[in-house]
């Protein structure tokens, strides 16, 4: 049976000229020929010139997810093994590859597949229908790929849970692909050890996507005394505390998270100069103003509020809350480290968040620096959705 043919409506398809990779419900103008949910098919625009080839749901609003722009390749085992490599490759030359995301969807032409590698353990996030049918072979690949380099990996573990497997049609899953192994893993990030669960763990297990903004964090801290609200595992406080902090709080609304830093910290011998606690951010904060509790650093590095276009001014007032209350426990002179993950909170509208702030406890921020994820979490211009990190940090002074 040869490959559906799917017309795009006139004017439409413009993420896909723009260099994107996704095609939406409402861009298609008709589709010729059979196909079941998950197949690869042709795409041609209105005048039907070829504008590659991607795998179709009709569950999704996403109705396609480009695999190439060449409407004569083959989507086989070949063309899957040369993505994977020209994913690995990138990786030896960007950043430290004993824990690093190897695939990152749509950014290394492989829409809706993560692979994270932590040390000798690979940890599988599959987003789409169409993908979830090749993310065994994908693993396979990679495995060959990394075998080549001496490097061994001992187990796989998927964590296709995301609720956004529903938007597709599919159920979440999750579970071992290949041999059990022990899903506690420790990794060595900046000279600072982890347990990692990629069992249960938020996401894949560990946020790997700060680890140069940890890293940033670290000269700052140095005879410090530190706040790190939405701690998760620790991964900022510990970086603080190995990096020479006298005094770290972790803060977590967590009880998971809170215990697996308590176990992190004692894993790097640091559990004498750091406290963690189970708590509302939004409700510490104030306390910790009451009583004049004040920090050379503090951290916010909080989950993204906003996870839609909908629920984007809800998130204003978020963070908006957040970095107020954090600048006025920063001493004079001290510093700020504030980010957001979510990608419907753009740069233009996180800076202005943090301005609107400042300007209202009568605090001037100088910024130290402006930084975004870690390049294993490259940002695919054009494919606005891999473009999600926002991290600044800024020395804050009194009005003067």
């Amino acid at each position: 049976m040869g490959e559906a043919i799917v017309t795009l409506k006139k004017g439409e398809g413009r993420t896909i000229k723009a260099g994107g990779m996704w095609i939406f419900d409402n861009e298609i103008a008709s589709i010729m020929g059979n196909f079941a949910n998950g197949d690869i098919v042709r795409v041609h625009d209105f005048d039907d010139y070829p504008m590659g080839k991607g795998f179709i749901n009709q569950n999704s609003k996403i109705r396609i997810r480009l695999m190439t722009r060449n409407i004569h390749q083959e989507v086989d085992r070949d063309f899957l093994k040369k993505r994977v490599l020209e994913a690995w490759e990138y990786r030896k030359k960007v950043v430290d590859t004993q824990n690093c995301r190897i695939i990152f969807g749509e950014a290394d032409f492989l829409p809706g597949l993560v692979i994270d590698k932590f040390s000798d353990v690979l940890v599988v996030e599959s987003l789409a229908l169409g993908i979830d049918r090749f993310k065994e072979d994908i693993v396979n690949l990679l495995k060959e790929i990394l075998l080549e380099d001496s490097i061994v990996i001992k187990g796989v573990y998927e964590r296709s849970d995301a609720k956004v497997r529903e938007n597709e049609g599919i159920k979440r899953t999750k579970g071992f692909i290949g041999e059990e192994f022990d899903t506690n893993v420790e990794i060595i990030e900046n000279g600072v050890k982890f347990y990692v669960d990629v069992k249960d763990g938020q996401k894949t297990g560990f946020f790997l996507d700060q680890k140069y903004n940890r890293l940033a964090i670290q000269k700052l801290c140095r005879d410090a005394k530190v706040l790190d609200c939405f701690t998760h595992t620790g991964s900022f406080a510990l970086n603080a505390a190995v990096a020479g902090a006298k005094e770290v709080i972790g803060v977590d609304a967590s009880w998971t998270g809170i215990n697996q830093a308590v176990k992190n910290a004692i894993l790097n011998g640091v559990e004498d100069k750091t406290t963690f606690l189970c708590r509302d951010v939004f409700e510490l904060l104030p306390e910790l103003e009451e009583k004049e509790e004040k920090f050379d650093v503090v951290i916010l590095d909080p989950p993204a509020f906003a996870k839609s276009r909908q629920s984007v001014k809800n998130a204003v007032k978020g963070y908006r809350e957040i970095n107020l209350r954090a600048m006025k426990l920063v001493k004079e002179g001290g510093f700020l480290a504030t980010c957001s993950c979510s990608h419907f909170m753009s740069y233009e509208l996180f800076t202005q968040v943090i301005h609107q702030a400042a300007k209202n406890v009568h605090k001037r921020l100088r910024q130290v620096e402006f930084r975004t994820q870690a390049p294993d979490h490259p940002i695919l211009w054009a494919a606005d959705e891999s473009y999600y990190l926002k991290f600044y940090i800024f020395q804050v002074c009194e009005e003067k």
